[in-house]
């Protein structure tokens, strides 16, 4: 017999085999043959066998099944449940599981050994569904979805409860940190390490804000979420502002209760809440697959640094060294991050860099670099750990004063490099 049909009568000695073994539902009955008959039910299975079988009946009232234990009978009961966990969430899709008993486990398991049979349907692939289609009349909106659900259910029969997970929503765009001093990430107290400490003043943090926070604030209250977590594409120092076009960021926002968010007037109100500190741009809905494509991507990025020279340098000076600075450098994790990132000398490459003398022992200069390129310590050396150096060209001790990050492209982000923030400006 094909999957696609179903003839009851065909099933007899196997059917009368399984009804013999014990009392059953219609719906564990059905599923022994539930690849069979598109478009029926497993209970509609169920009946069909019994209608074949005239002699068998289904369990007396208060008689368990002896496959699912009565799990079936309890299907509108877990489906309230589950609308009582949503009640006030805004969702379009869903999709149900369940956690079995250890007995529920044994017993399928003994079932589907004893009755063996290519069309027998897994006893959780039929309650989650059954489940689920009575979630659906009862709450009256949603579809399933098997792959990237709003809301998630675990029937968990060990606990006796209904879990529920609010798939994240995930929010593409520019960010532009305008002032020095913040971080890009919450950065717990090195202290206390988050708990609050008197170093902190309670607060459990490093510094009073970052820019995740900032950003993430009046997104996080729209969608009455559980919070946020900022992913960059690479990340500034804190006391290095990124200006011109922005940092392509994607922004995860936890568990949120509302789904349907003005990003256009969200945006507003973080500009006016940042008051000047930072700023957002090309904001956009993404899929989840954005934060490694955003994280994992190889920009070029456009610096502008102050650098500060212990001896004073002429302009002629400068330009041969910025001029031999062009091409792939050598440089070993510096020593100012060695303590969290591994000891490993990188290969990167200066596309080209341009600068002038600004003062006797001060120059500014910009330049172009592949993404993961230390610039503070291509200006100074880092005691010989980056080659070639500014310093080391120059003959005299560098180091950046100020550094600004101006832009970061690639084809491959979501934007495509797009950006209605303003152009950088070069060095005059």
């Amino acid at each position: 017999m094909s999957r696609g049909s179903f003839d009851a009568r065909s099933l007899t000695p196997q059917a009368q085999a399984v009804v013999d073994a014990g009392p059953i539902c219609d719906a564990c009955l059905g599923g022994a043959f539930g690849q069979l008959g598109r478009g029926m039910s497993n209970p509609e299975r169920g009946r069909a066998v019994r209608a074949a079988l005239a002699e068998a009946a289904p369990p007396a009232t208060g008689t368990a099944c002896w496959v699912c234990g009565g799990l079936f009978g309890e299907v509108e009961e877990w489906a309230r449940r589950a609308v009582a966990r949503v009640a006030d969430v805004e969702f379009g899709t869903y999709l149900f599981g369940m956690r079995p008993t250890p007995r529920l486990r044994e017993v399928e398991a003994y079932f589907h050994e004893r009755f063996a049979s290519e069309a027998a349907e897994p006893l959780r692939h039929a309650f989650n569904r059954s489940v689920g289609k009575a979630f659906e009349a009862l709450v009256g909106r949603g579809t399933v979805d098997f792959q990237d659900p709003d809301v998630s259910f675990t029937v968990d029969l060990v606990k006796d409860d209904v879990t529920v997970r609010l798939a994240s929503l995930f929010l593409y765009g520019r960010y532009r940190k305008l002032v020095r001093g913040i971080p890009q990430t919450h950065w717990p107290c090195r202290r206390c390490r988050g708990r609050g400490c008197p170093a902190c003043g309670g607060s459990g943090k490093q510094y009073p804000e970052s820019v995740e926070e900032i950003v993430a604030r009046p997104f996080v209250a729209a969608a009455r979420a559980a919070g946020a977590h900022l992913h960059g594409a690479g990340r500034e120092d804190i006391d290095a502002r990124m200006l011109g076009t922005g940092r392509p960021f994607v922004l995860e926002i936890v568990s949120p209760r509302v789904r349907s968010l003005d990003l256009k007037a969200l945006a507003g109100e973080l500009a006016s809440e940042a008051a000047g500190r930072v700023e957002v741009a090309e904001l956009r809905w993404v899929g989840r697959d954005a934060v490694a494509q955003v994280k994992e991507t190889r920009a070029t990025k456009r610096y502008r640094a102050r650098v500060a020279l212990s001896a004073e340098v002429d302009e002629a000076s400068l330009q041969r060294a910025l001029t031999a600075l062009v091409g792939e450098i050598e440089q070993r994790t510096p020593q100012r991050v060695a303590h969290r990132r591994a000891d490993l000398v990188r290969r990167r490459r200066v596309h080209e860099v341009q600068g002038r003398v600004t003062a006797p022992r001060e120059a500014e200069i910009e330049l172009v670099t592949d993404g993961g390129l230390y610039v503070k310590e291509l200006v100074s050396g880092d005691d010989g750990r980056t080659n070639p150096s500014l310093s080391a060209l120059l003959g005299v001790p560098a180091a950046v004063a100020a550094l600004d990050v101006m832009r970061i492209t690639s084809s491959e982000f979501p934007d495509g490099e797009s950006s209605s923030m303003d152009e950088p400006d070069g060095v005059a």
